[in-house]
């Protein structure tokens, strides 16, 4: 009988077509991943991929060997996942990924009363600026916004992605503060490049009544990252356009202020998401459910909301 490791191991390189890939989705070695689809083809007598420096490539009875278990193989990771859900201290690997900054001041101080609870849980959290593929690279859980919920994926709201106006009180001394979006333009403008498209980012402003306006920055310094942007707001140097949950506790301990108050940019939301609502391991759940009950403790969702001044 194959062990579930090798079945695994196989399936993930035919999908990627390389062992390197495969190792960093299964979150072990490349040695270890090439060592299990040897052992498998020298169990059953076959060899399943042509390999070479640049890729792998299935054989003939690799291609007929994959169609044949790739289905059967999801069933028995299912019911592995079904037992350890109701039977089962949560426990093991918890790969979640996370905003840096939104995940270093909201997400990460939740942690030790949860390992606490949950000692047998072993962390595994990426904090970077990207929409990851829960799935395909093995994560249990994700919190961001504006994921594609493809089939099997869960997404519930944690809070509104606001997006404020924001400077700190040295630089707005002696300059008369705006009261309309498109005022914001005449001060100097921290603004951000994307990674993605190249392009800076504007803004299209509402108030609470409904009513839109420009609110678009003069680019008097560009940065590619939002941690970077709050922390040149907070030197002074000009006004961000950032999430209210990013810039929340200097708004509260007042290093920086926020301008044309009664407007606001909506992002959509921030929510957590996870692979399928049946059969969810005991760890992701318990996690899921820990986020889920902290954000209403400390009311994030309402603070995070750009549209209460």
């Amino acid at each position: 009988m194959e062990t579930l490791a090798n079945l695994e191991s196989f399936l993930r390189s035919a999908e990627c077509r390389s062992f390197s890939e495969a190792a960093r989705r299964l979150s072990v070695t490349p040695a270890a991943v090439s060592r299990n689809v040897a052992m498998l083809e020298r169990n059953l007598g076959v060899r399943l991929f042509h390999r070479s420096t640049r890729k792998l490539t299935l054989t003939e009875a690799g291609e007929t060997f994959r169609s044949a278990i790739a289905d059967n193989l999801e069933g028995l990771q299912a019911a592995i996942a079904g037992i350890s859900t109701g039977n089962e201290e949560p426990a093991g690997r918890l790969k979640v990924s996370l905003p840096p900054s939104f995940g270093a001041a909201h997400i990460l101080p939740l942690l030790p009363a949860f390992l606490a609870r949950y000692p047998q849980v072993r962390p595994e959290w990426h904090f970077e600026n990207r929409q990851v593929d829960l799935i395909g690279e093995g994560y249990d859980a994700a919190i961001g916004g504006g994921f594609e919920l493809s089939p099997g994926l869960v997404s519930r709201t944690l809070a509104p992605a606001h997006v404020v106006a924001v400077a700190s009180p040295a630089y707005m001394s002696g300059r008369v503060p705006p009261t309309r979006p498109d005022e914001l333009a005449a001060l100097n403008g921290i603004v951000m490049r994307s990674l993605q498209t190249g392009r800076i980012r504007h803004w299209m402003m509402r108030d609470v009544s409904g009513r839109e306006a420009q609110g678009s920055l003069s680019e008097s310094i560009v940065v590619n990252d939002p941690a970077a942007m709050r922390e040149a707001a907070l030197l002074g140097l000009g006004v961000a356009m950032l999430a209210t949950a990013d810039v929340l506790p200097a708004l509260e301990d007042g290093s920086l202020i926020r301008l044309v108050p009664r407007w606001y940019s909506d992002a959509g939301a921030i929510s957590i998401y996870y692979a399928s609502r049946k059969l969810v391991p005991a760890k992701t759940r318990a996690f899921v459910d820990w986020v889920m009950d902290a954000f209403r403790k400390n009311r994030l969702a309402e603070r995070f909301a750009g549209s209460l001044s």
